[in-house]
């Protein structure tokens, strides 16, 4: 849990310093800044997606994934949430910003907690007490919670509560989580075939978070999230099958 708490606290003070500054930064310094903060998800999304062995296999996972999330309506549930939270933590005559209370609140939980980062690190810092993963991500997620809470407000601090939940869930539940993930022990965990077919799937939803930041087009991308799920699944179906994750192709 170690990771997750210094992940925490980066964002708490980064969210903080935002608010500080927020009133005193011009409009299109946080513009050029969230431009900048768009651009690199993508381009974190792209490098993690390109390492697929089969990209049919996030492609299906993706397929599947929406249609689960959007008759769950994981989006709708989230916008609530936020939505509840900041009735009930803020007050309309507060700030200018608080019309942007659940944006904040949904997008920086999803860039928070949404990556390769989260979870190798988490299981990292579950299994061994490594969490030298997770303190690379909190000094990104530092810097992105000043521009995120400059430019839309208090919301932005609320996310370190979905840190503390998704990351310290996978933390603690490392011991269970790890079996689901490894299917070849002499492997690395980030060289294994679920890891690599997950984080390619959380690459592309990392894209497509990245066009709503970018506000290039509105995608349901909380809608996306059971395709982290289906990923492993579907390539622990092929080994169980004895089909290669390539389908055998690539060695002909």
């Amino acid at each position: 849990m170690t990771g997750t708490l210094i992940n925490f606290a980066t964002v708490m003070v980064g969210g903080v310093l935002g608010l500080l500054i927020g009133e005193r930064l011009p409009d299109r310094i946080k513009t050029i800044v969230i431009a900048a903060i768009g651009l690199i998800t993508i381009v974190m999304g792209i490098s993690s997606g390109i390492t697929t062995r089969n990209a049919l296999i996030p492609l299906l996972a993706l397929v599947i994934g929406s249609v689960i999330g959007e008759l769950i309506d994981i989006d709708r549930r989230i916008n609530w949430l936020g939505d509840w939270l900041k009735k009930r933590f803020s007050r309309a005559d507060e700030s200018r910003h608080n019309i942007n209370f659940t944006t904040a609140f949904v997008i920086a939980s999803l860039q928070f907690c949404v990556g390769p980062l989260t979870i190798l690190g988490s299981i990292n810092d579950g299994l061994t007490g490594d969490y030298r993963l997770l303190a690379i991500k909190a000094v990104l997620d530092g810097f992105s919670a000043i521009i995120f809470a400059s430019s839309f407000g208090i919301g932005t601090l609320f996310a370190g509560a979905t840190i503390l939940v998704v990351q310290g869930g996978i933390s603690l539940l490392a011991g269970l989580v790890k079996p689901l993930l490894v299917s070849d022990p002499h492997l690395s965990m980030a060289q294994q075939p679920r890891v690599i077919e997950l984080a390619a799937v959380g690459g592309v939803i990392l894209v497509g978070l990245a066009l709503n930041i970018l506000d290039i087009k509105r995608i349901k991308v909380a809608n996306m999230l059971p395709a982290l799920l289906v990923a492993p699944l579907l390539v622990a179906l092929l080994s169980l099958l004895g089909i290669p994750i390539d389908f055998g192709l690539s060695g002909h």
